[in-house]
Parts: C-alpha cells; structure tokens; sequence
C-alpha cells in the first residue's frame, strides 16, 4: 500500500534526513537558474569559467571513487576529502554568477547550508567507519574542502572514465551541465 508523503513528513525528511533530497534539490537549483536566466556579459564569463572547473572537478573525482571498497586518497583527494562538493560549490557559484539572477547566490548559499554541513559530517563519519585507522591518518592531512597543497600526497592514481560513468554517470551530468550554460549563453 503506497503511503502519500504528507507536508509534515516531507518537513520531517527535510530536518533530519535532508541526504534524500540533496541531489533533487541541487539539480533543481540548476535547471531553476537556467531556466529563469537573465545573463549579464560581465557576470556569465567568470562564472562559466567556475562552472566549468567545477564540472571538471567533478568529472576528475568521480573517476578516482572506490565506494566503500577502498579509501580514495589520489586524484583530487590527495588534497580535500570532499572534491565532489567542492565541484558542486564551484559549479553553483558559477550558475548563480552565469545567470545574471539576484537571487541565485543566496538561493544557492541557503542550499549549501543546508545540506553540506550534514552531509560532509555523514560521509566522515561513515568512512572513518569503514576505513578507521587509514581514514584518520588521511583526514590529518587533508581537509574536507579547502585543498591543502602537500607534496606528500598522490595526486596522481588511474583516472577511470567508465569508474565516472558507472559510479554515478558523471559524464552525462556533465553533458548536461555545459548544454545547461549554452542555453544560458544564447540569452547573452
């Protein structure tokens, strides 16, 4: 028997178990601020210019995910322990800039205080979980969102497309990010 989700329910859901809804409402956001789109000149270059990074951060680190098998620790997160949310910080920032919209940023600054607080705590916690002894070691090293430039890191490591692909079809949300900024473009 299907239950209908009522508004105290859905409220529920969004205090205490906000990670249901993170993706949904950040896509959301994405197509919102595409859609509604007033590109100034001045505004839609520097931030195609952070969305693009933060699309590229994206694609860099899904390729390095080992989920729940092993710990990444190269690639990007040789230098913060959560690279996939600063490409989605980057790319918001960006799309908020692109649109050219006032209320993009606080929108999106609402939307990052939101849900990254909690989610970047769950993740930590779930890996120092899983990986107890070789996850503190790497979070004395590495922050959670501030890159820290050590030489000691490995930023290297196999980049894997199909990794990126598979993991959660980063490529494709990729495609769809940058058709999202031509369309932003063509209302230049």
């Amino acid at each position: 028997m299907n239950k209908s989700v009522g508004v105290k329910e859905l409220i529920h859901d969004l205090r205490y178990r906000r990670d249901r809804y993170r993706q949904f409402i950040g896509i959301s956001f994405l197509l919102l601020v595409t859609a509604a789109g007033d590109p100034r000149v001045f505004l839609f270059w520097p931030g195609l210019l952070l969305a693009v990074a933060g699309t590229a951060i994206r694609l860099w680190a899904s390729g390095h995910i080992k989920k729940d098998k092993a710990l990444a620790t190269d690639g990007p997160y040789a230098y913060v322990r959560h690279p996939l949310y600063v490409g989605n910080i980057l790319l918001g920032i960006g799309f908020s800039l692109a649109s050219g919209l006032w209320w993009g940023f606080p929108l999106f600054i609402l939307i990052l205080l939101g849900f990254y607080p909690q989610a970047i705590k769950s993740e930590d916690a779930k890996l120092r979980q899983l990986f107890t002894e070789e996850w503190e070691n790497w979070r004395m090293h590495t922050r959670a969102l501030i890159p820290r430039f050590n030489l000691d890191g490995n930023p290297g490591g196999n980049w894997s497309f199909y990794q990126s692909l598979r993991q959660n079809g980063e490529p494709i949300i990729a495609l769809v990010l940058l058709a999202c900024l031509y369309f932003l473009y063509l209302k230049l």
